[in-house]
């Protein structure tokens, strides 16, 4: 299946109006199954092993499992479960090398858990405050057998009070709009460090809100991408972290939430 992929590429921190824009086959396909997930990481050169590919039938499985008992997730068919869980959990992370990784409001594993299938090596921290939805995170790591992952019932202001500045890739899927999540996220970042937002379609209006906090927190947008599908549209943005975020951030969630930076 052919889509359009667009780069939308940061100029002085703000995006600039003439995008690169290239169309190909990017594996995300209608309807995804397992040989199609296969192909599609194979196209970004992810090659799943035997043990792998049980890892994630068996998440699957398990997501499947509990959600009848808990609200975990809408998405629950199986070839959806395959392109919008899975593989939109490894594609902002294709081209990359880190050694940690801090999931912000993990939820139910996303996309925290399939990053870690695929880089078995990189320590990663879970972030979920919902105490259910940790045991079923656990469930899922004892089970697959993963190793050096850490699943902390914590809000992301206040792991950040003893843990500033300590991983090489914070992220966050679905959790608020961009100002508040940088505010949660951006402080956790090592300087040199990466921020990924997983967004859906109005992730570049968000870019545009979030330039205040952006700036006030210490990062700039390095990159922009957006891949659209007959499912769905999905927009990964980048920053990099230039300089320590102020030791004032993170404030309380209360008022992160009432006056985000830069926001309205």
């Amino acid at each position: 299946m052919v889509i359009k992929a667009t780069f939308l590429i940061g100029i002085n921190n703000v995006t600039s109006n003439k995008n690169i824009v290239t169309e190909g086959k990017c594996g995300i396909m209608k309807n995804m199954n397992r040989e199609d997930f296969i192909i599609a990481c194979k196209d970004k050169n992810i090659e799943l092993d035997d043990h792998q590919l049980w890892q994630f039938e068996t998440y699957m499985h398990l997501l499947q499992e509990w959600n009848q008992k808990m609200n975990l997730t809408a998405i629950t068919e199986e070839n959806e479960v395959w392109e919008k869980h899975f593989y939109d959990s490894l594609l902002p992370f294709s081209e990359m090398k880190f050694n940690s990784l801090c999931d912000v409001g993990s939820g139910a594993g996303f996309p925290g858990i399939p990053v870690k299938i695929v880089h078995p090596d990189v320590e990663m921290t879970l972030l979920e405050p919902i105490q259910k939805r940790c045991r079923f995170l656990n469930t899922v790591i004892e089970t697959l057998e993963l190793k050096n992952v850490h699943v902390l019932s914590e809000r992301a202001e206040d792991h950040a009070k003893k843990n500033r500045e300590k991983y090489d890739v914070v992220t966050a899927r679905a959790v608020a709009n961009l100002p508040v999540l940088m505010e949660l996220c951006v402080p956790l970042m090592k300087v040199g460090g990466t921020f990924i937002a997983l967004k859906g379609k109005n992730g570049h209006e968000e870019v545009l809100e979030a330039q205040m906090a952006a700036d006030l927190l210490g990062v700039k947008m390095i990159r922009e991408e957006v891949f659209e599908s007959e499912n769905a549209s999905r927009v990964n943005i980048y920053y990099e972290k230039v300089k320590s975020t102020p030791n004032k951030y993170p404030r309380n969630f209360g008022m992160i939430k009432k006056k985000p930076l830069g926001g309205k």
